[in-house]
């Protein structure tokens, strides 16, 4: 008599047998791919693709006029500060002074700068592409600056460019790879451009 195993099993099995298709994608040009290691990129040589020298930062020669009204406002702000009993605070005020001070007396030195295939090179320190955010160009103490954006220190890349063919260069090769786009102003930006409009230390073409 024939028993509940010996009837033929006509149930569907719930394991699905998979069938790899074999897809393969083009490998993009310049990139080749390890014939060791199954999918893994051989690493790419960087290259330069533009280099330029030119001031590490903007500057400005003052007049002994600025550096008078800096002094009387660092003085006032000092004696303020110490009757209130705000010594902390005293000793941000002349450290900003004094770095102030450093920047608008001390000429530059010069640095490279390079974009390469790797990303962005001021002297040996090197931003990968994927690093880097907005870029876009402004004008200040009559320089073409540069800035990008970065996602770590110091957040903010500021490089001067020599003359307005360079800039053009340079704004078509990193639109390859970043967006042209300059960034809404903080509220610090804000206030800082506010008080030199109001308060300038030293009056135009001095």
């Amino acid at each position: 008599m024939p028993t509940v195993f010996d009837q033929p099993n006509n149930t569907p099995s719930n394991t699905k047998e998979t069938k790899q298709t074999g897809t393969s994608f083009p490998t993009p040009p310049g990139i080749e791919m390890s014939e060791i290691f199954p999918g893994v990129v051989k690493p790419i040589v960087e290259e330069t693709v533009i280099s330029w020298k030119s001031p590490s930062r903007p500057f400005k020669k003052r007049q002994k006029k600025y550096f008078s009204t800096l002094t009387t406002i660092v003085l006032l702000l000092t004696l303020i500060l110490v009757f209130s009993g705000q010594m902390l605070a005293v000793a941000v005020v002349l450290a900003v002074a004094f770095m102030t001070y450093v920047s608008t007396s001390i000429p530059p030195h010069e640095i490279n700068h390079s974009i390469t295939t790797y990303g962005f090179r001021l002297e040996n320190e090197l931003y990968h592409w994927e690093e880097l955010g907005r870029f876009w160009f402004e004008e200040k103490f009559g320089q073409i600056v540069l800035k990008i954006e970065v996602y770590r220190f110091p957040n903010r890349l500021t490089l001067i460019i020599n003359n307005t063919e360079e800039k053009a260069e340079i704004k078509s090769i990193l639109s390859e790879v970043l967006l042209n786009q300059k960034p809404k102003l903080t509220a610090v930006e804000k206030a800082s451009e506010w008080l030199q409009k109001k308060f300038p230390l030293e009056l135009e073409g001095a």
